[in-house]
């Protein structure tokens, strides 16, 4: 007769069995309360971020509006040695052009005359005095880099006309009205000051408000949204009152149909 099996190893089996049940259940659990858990939790602050309102409707951070390249780099003061050293020469060409009442084609003329007269002698004098001539580089625009530019420019003026005439068309009075806005204002400022010194000037905000908007762009970004709201509401008052009265245009009343 077979020898009946010790008892206590089928009390360790039973024991083995029940712990790996026992493990299989309370993993099951852990993973759907860790579920329920990760639904309870609070939505990143990424996702929250999204919902702020931001101004003209920006959902990229400053520097990648700018690009985020060099030119990025300088208008948010990245380097402050080259952003300054940037301004600092725009300020002196605008102070030599305006205040110095220096000619722009007398200045490159008198540039070019003693950059020439100066690589001319060191060329013809370095037989003399046993020394190298100077190292000229050959510069050349590349016909790549020439192409993506007018490419760029024939665009945006391609865009500008079909804005230009969609507004001539009729199509939009509210477009209409910011634009010829747009226009009076930048003849009032254009009556003001001359090209230079209204470049000048937008130079200088291209380099300040950029970064002072991205030190405080929480601050401003929830004022603009409060300004917004009441400028629709105005606007709305003034569409009810006003545009509404306006005759639609056939090319309006052709569109609905």
């Amino acid at each position: 007769m077979a020898e009946p099996e010790h008892p206590g190893e089928n009390e360790k089996v039973a024991e083995s069995l029940m712990e790996k049940i026992s493990e299989k259940i309370h993993g099951h659990d852990s993973s759907s309360s860790s579920s329920d858990s990760d639904d309870d939790k609070p939505l990143p602050a990424d996702s929250v971020k999204a919902k702020i309102y931001r101004l003209f409707g920006r959902e990229k951070p400053v520097h990648k509006v700018f690009g985020g390249g060099k030119p990025a780099d300088v208008f948010l003061w990245r380097n402050k040695k080259i952003s300054a050293s940037v301004l600092g020469g725009a300020t002196a060409l605008w102070v030599l052009f305006e205040l110095l009442e220096y000619h722009l084609i007398t200045l490159v003329c008198h540039v070019l005359i003693l950059a020439l007269a100066i690589f001319f002698l060191w060329s013809n004098a370095s037989t003399f005095i046993n020394k190298s001539p100077p190292h000229i580089p050959e510069v050349s625009l590349p016909e790549k880099c020439v192409l993506e530019v007018a490419s760029a420019i024939r665009f945006e003026i391609n865009r500008a006309l079909a804005v230009v005439r969609d507004i001539a068309s009729g199509r939009d009075l509210k477009k209409f009205l910011i634009v010829v806005t747009g226009l009076w204002i930048l003849s009032l400022v254009g009556s003001s000051f001359n090209f230079l010194t209204l470049f000048y000037i937008s130079f200088v905000l291209l380099h300040t408000v950029p970064v002072l908007y991205e030190k405080y762009e929480d601050e401003v970004d929830a004022f603009a949204e409060k300004a917004m709201i009441e400028i629709r509401k105005q606007y709305a008052v003034f569409d009810a009152k006003v545009l509404s009265k306006i005759p639609k245009g056939p090319l309006k009343d052709k569109k609905k149909d």
